[in-house]
């Protein structure tokens, strides 16, 4: 590692192949982020993240781009979960994530957890575009720490924009250093798991999700255009993902 930390961009293109599947024309990762494509469904192809170093640790600056193309369709995991730790470079880490879909794509972006170790300072910035008439599905779930251990500082922005309007900006801060109140009663207050689900469908526009709580730490909110937001805590990863699956089903209907 140089003294400024590791450099690593993954990007992915997938692109309709005219024969009823998914074609990956581009799939390029660098030192830590490794791409493996694996067995797909239907028309849909799947690549996972495989993480071949630790991190991100202090300084380094990680990038994943995928572009999903007309008529494409694409499912992102990871192997693993990342976990932010600090490192021998003093300094913030970045991860930037940036998603397109084009009109009549469909992306479901499913990676594992973002652990936040003590004494990590990570950034994490998620932009999507999603054109008109396109489809996603995107998971985020970040966890305060590893078991007994203090969170490190965690700033995490999501912004979505539809058909070129703009429908999700929002951003958290937790950890040391971070604005006070992000362990209050108003945002995490206490849990230690905190995660979001965007799903955008051309079929909300006709029939419009309504509001509503989802349990006692759950919530789905309805976006500008054909999208919802489901924002959920919980004491921990596990609890998080069964509530975020669950909402996942209803709204599959």
């Amino acid at each position: 590692m140089t003294a400024t930390g590791v450099r690593a961009t993954a990007r992915i293109v997938a692109r309709e192949d005219g024969r009823g599947g998914t074609s990956l024309p581009v799939l390029e990762g660098q030192g830590p982020l490794a791409l493996r494509r694996t067995r797909g469904s239907g028309a849909e192809a799947r690549v996972m993240v495989v993480g071949a170093m630790s991190g991100p640790l202090g300084g380094d600056r990680f990038s994943v781009e995928a572009t999903v193309e007309r008529g494409a369709r694409l499912c992102v995991g990871s192997a693993a979960a990342t976990i932010a730790l600090p490192g021998q470079t003093k300094g913030e880490a970045r991860y930037d994530v940036r998603l397109d879909v084009a009109e009549g794509g469909e992306l479901r972006w499913l990676p594992e957890q973002l652990i936040s170790a003590k004494g990590s300072d990570l950034q994490v910035t998620t932009r999507v575009d999603v054109g008109a008439g396109g489809r996603l599905v995107l998971r985020e779930e970040q966890v305060l720490g590893r078991a007994g251990e203090e969170p490190g500082r965690l700033t995490s922005r999501l912004t979505v924009r539809v058909a070129g309007k703009a429908v999700l900006d929002q951003e958290l801060a937790c950890g040391p250093g971070a604005p006070g109140g992000w362990d209050g009663p108003a945002v995490l207050g206490g849990h230690r798991a905190v995660g979001q689900l965007v799903v955008v469908r051309p079929e909300f526009e006709a029939e419009p999700v309504a509001a509503r709580m989802l349990g006692e730490c759950a919530a789905l909110t309805p976006l500008l255009g054909p999208a919802v937001l489901v924002s959920a805590v919980a004491v921990d990863a596990l609890r998080l993902r069964r509530v975020l699956d669950e909402a996942l089903g209803h709204l599959r209907g």
